[in-house]
């Protein structure tokens, strides 16, 4: 027997999760996470601003105003927070365009909200009993997990 899983990106985490997922997504597309501000730098830097598609982070635990920020070849991706909970992306980068931009965002963005699914997916799993027996990443990066469970 067996089952096809299609997961809507819907994000419900709290900061710490979504950091997580950020820094693996990043990680695997070869970019570092940036430490202290470098905001006075990105003044003459070009920034395209992106919403994070089908996503809602809701959780009292996740305070307002907060951002984590990934580098990789000149380019920086910033996921944030506003005061009124809405999840963002800004990108930055000297010598790209528009949409040169919104494609590393958007790769990027992607990529992270199927590391946090992929997570929450497994954790679910392993806490309802079930076995991951063979989990593979595709040319795509499509995941394909094979679970089992035995019941007694």
């Amino acid at each position: 027997m067996s089952c096809v899983c299609i997961l809507t990106p819907v994000i419900i985490a709290s900061w710490p999760q979504f950091t997580a997922a950020v820094v693996a997504a990043a990680t695997t597309l070869g970019y570092t996470a940036v430490t202290g501000d470098n905001s006075a730098s990105t003044e003459e830097r070009r920034a395209v601003s992106l919403e994070i598609a089908q996503s809602e982070i809701v959780t009292n635990q996740l305070g307002r105003d907060q951002k984590i920020s990934v580098t990789r070849g000149g380019v920086t991706v910033t996921f944030s927070r506003d005061a009124r909970g809405k999840a963002s992306v800004c990108v930055t980068g000297e010598g790209y365009s528009d949409d040169e931009l919104r494609a590393f965002g958007e790769e990027l963005s992607q990529r992270v909200v199927q590391k946090y699914v992929h997570q929450k997916l497994l954790d679910e799993v392993r806490a309802r009993g079930f076995n991951v027996v063979e989990e593979e990443v595709d040319k795509t990066n499509s995941i394909r997990i094979k679970v089992r469970h035995w019941d007694n």
